[in-house]
């Protein structure tokens, strides 16, 4: 009764229509002139991006897209599971199941997938295949909402590692970034003996310390640039204190004005501050296009519930190595350090990128490609 079924996006045009009446009927908050982005998001530029989703953004167009791409749905542990799965042409590709993040869908991953399945088509080796695996994280677009408590970043491992083994898929590799680097090492975890290495961006939980005795166990370096930026996210970490703690307060905003939405999740896609230099800007229409897949399937409040149920789980805390290859890939704006990624990874590849950003399957597409195959070269049997 579990074995997955296809599934195909299919939004109602009521469902559009009624998200163009509500964005017609925005009621703007007033903002502090000359405040720019200080304060939050700048009006202005939402005001600009709202009236786009409303006048000029295409839903069809990226619901085509999506649908471009094998899907599928199951059940695992009471929850409904909703995933890509992209077969290699290649015989000997290794499986991978990728994993994003807040405030992220599958639909980062398009422009990875393809690179990643069929390298022969794109320049590269062809023995540097895999057969892509790519879940929604439940909560999350079409795998939400979650319907229990309890859903933190260990059983999601263990959802994700059933959802493998239903595939028939006995070893494999696992990738994910931000929340998805979080979730990523949890597989060895939870399913030892069956991942041959974990490659991870937007290391999460690798930036500051999170656990006495951190800071003791780095390099002078290393414990002054955690000191850092353990003030540079002081500033920023309204929105996951929000989360983590009174997740279904801020659910009902979320779930009732789509500009609000949208303003929620555009500070981390544009890096906080779009007018500043150095990050490589995010397409707005996949920005809209994430952010209308969380509206559509009204999981903006369930995505949230993963930050308290992680913190249930005491996500701060450091447990030890498991021993399986670890690789990371540091992007303009991540601030991983190794001292603390090694203090629960066994790190066998460290790669510094001076551009790209946070989400690199959209800010760095080729590189985080390119860093994927290089560090699986070395785990492949």
């Amino acid at each position: 009764m579990n074995t997955p079924k296809p599934f195909t996006v299919d939004i109602p045009q009521a469902d559009l229509d009624e998200l163009n009446d509500r964005l017609a009927r925005t009621r703007w908050p007033d903002e502090i002139p000359g405040a720019g982005w200080s304060y939050g998001v700048n009006r202005d530029y939402l005001k600009e991006l709202v009236d786009y989703w409303r006048t000029g953004y295409d839903w069809r167009k990226h619901e085509a897209r999506l649908n471009a791409v094998p899907q599928y749905t199951t059940e695992i542990d009471g929850q409904r599971l909703h995933f890509l799965h992209a077969r290699s042409p290649e015989p000997g590709a290794l499986p991978l199941i990728v994993t994003h993040g807040w405030v992220s869908t599958v639909y980062d991953f398009l422009d990875i997938i393809g690179p990643l399945t069929d390298p022969r088509s794109y320049g590269g080796d062809p023995r540097d295949a895999f057969h892509v695996v790519a879940p929604s994280v439940p909560g999350y677009a079409f795998s939400g909402p979650t319907t229990e408590t309890g859903w933190g970043a260990a059983r999601i491992a263990r959802a994700f590692a059933g959802l493998m083994e239903r595939l028939g898929y006995d070893t494999y590799g696992a990738q994910g970034g931000d929340f998805g680097s979080i979730l990523s090492p949890e597989l060895p975890r939870v399913a030892p003996g069956h991942v041959v290495g974990v490659h991870v961006n937007a290391l999460a939980n690798a930036s500051v310390a999170t656990a006495p005795g951190d800071l003791d166990r780095l390099t002078p370096a290393e414990r002054e640039t955690a000191e850092r930026h353990a003030v540079d996210w002081e500033g920023k970490s309204g929105y996951a204190v929000q989360m983590g703690t009174r997740p279904q307060t801020i659910a009902y905003s979320l779930n009732d004005s789509p500009a609000g939405q949208l303003a929620w999740n555009l500070e981390w896609l544009v890096d906080w501050d779009p007018t500043k230099t150095g990050h490589t800007p995010i397409d707005r229409d996949t920005i809209l296009t994430n952010v209308t897949i969380y509206w559509l399937t009204q999981t903006a409040g369930s995505a949230a519930r993963l930050y308290y149920e992680a913190g249930a789980e005491g996500w701060g805390e450091r447990p030890e190595p498991t021993g399986v290859p670890t690789g990371v890939a540091n992007f303009y704006g991540d601030g991983a350090i190794r001292g603390l990624a090694a203090l629960s990874n066994t790190i066998t590849h460290w790669t510094e990128y001076a551009e790209g950003g946070h989400f690199a399957s959209l800010q760095a597409p080729d590189l985080l490609v390119s860093d994927i195959r290089t560090f699986f070269r070395t785990v492949r049997g």
